[in-house]
């Protein structure tokens, strides 16, 4: 739905099947003539890539995951390769991938090892609201492990950069969540903030970062605390982002930064149950592509 009514001023590329889609605006009552991709092609283009057996609408099916990935792979290519300017993708099925015997966490993951970067950062965006990850699809008793030292002087070090080069903030502050509830009660309810947090919110601060924290999870999203923040840096996925979705859900966008490329994607999943009857909200995608051009523009300027 969102490639029908998509921004004309951009050079859209869709990796596709184009019979797949062909077939999808038919369900919606709309003839579509879908370009096929070349260099110098204007507007919404496809580059084609063919499913392995006919989709049929809300059934995974694994003999096309390696579309799936393929598709992925592609784009992937062409953003690091510098023949676009920027990447964005739409939920995939992440059981279905892994039952048909890859390895797929997620494209957080993915686009990652893709790009050959060690550490990248979730972040999800819904209108001024900022919620960065520090872990992202890991089993809740595997979290508190995975807070360490390292990984949150990256996680810190590669928000305030692209917070800079592609928000455009000057001096952006981060705040970092506490993992225990009410951020440890000074030890009496978990020793993390004391023994790793805080002293990473110190280092940050002594490399010219604007850290405070940590602060407690429960109180760190009310609206007095974020008028004066740029992102909020939570320590596990479900600790962060039901306040983001529950205050922009279908508008909200999942951003991959750390990247040598703008990637951005909806912050919902695959909807099976609704795929194929037109009872979609495409606002996540038409949000996603809004952001996506807006960062390619200021990696072009930088």
């Amino acid at each position: 739905m969102a490639l029908l009514d998509f921004d004309e001023a951009v050079d859209w590329v869709c990796v596709a099947d184009p019979d797949l889609l062909d077939e999808r605006a038919r369900l919606r009552g709309v003839a579509r003539h879908w370009p096929r991709y070349a260099p110098g092609v204007r507007g919404l283009s496809v580059l084609p890539v063919a499913l392995a057996r006919r989709a049929r609408p809300g059934t995974p099916d694994p003999a096309n995951v390696d579309y799936v990935l393929s598709c992925l792979e592609r784009a992937t290519r062409g953003c690091l390769e510098g023949e676009f300017a920027a990447l964005v993708t739409g939920p995939v099925h992440k059981g279905v991938i892994n039952d048909a015997g890859h390895v797929f966490t997620g494209h957080t993951e993915f686009l990652a090892r893709q790009a050959g970067v060690a550490e990248v950062v979730m972040m999800l965006v819904a209108g001024s609201l900022r919620v960065a990850l520090l872990t992202t699809h890991l089993p809740l008793a595997e979290v508190p492990a995975a807070v360490t030292p390292e990984r949150l002087d990256t996680a810190l070090d590669i928000l305030d950069a692209a917070l800079k080069r592609d928000f455009g903030f000057a001096s952006p502050r981060i705040a970092v969540l506490g993992l225990n509830p009410h951020a440890g009660e000074g030890g009496h309810l978990g020793r993390e903030e004391i023994d790793v947090i805080a002293p990473a919110v110190a280092r940050a601060r002594s490399r010219g970062i604007q850290a405070l924290g940590p602060l407690p999870a429960d109180t760190a999203f009310v609206p007095e605390r974020l008028a004066d923040l740029h992102v909020v840096l939570a320590l596990y996925h479900d600790q962060g982002l039901p306040v983001l979705k529950a205050q922009g859900f279908g508008e909200g966008v999942n951003v991959t930064l750390g990247l040598p490329f703008p990637r951005t994607s909806v912050d919902h999943g695959t909807a099976l149950d609704r795929a194929g009857t037109g009872a979609v909200d495409p606002g996540s995608m038409v949000s996603a592509m809004a952001l996506a051009k807006a960062l390619a523009s200021a990696r072009a300027r930088s």
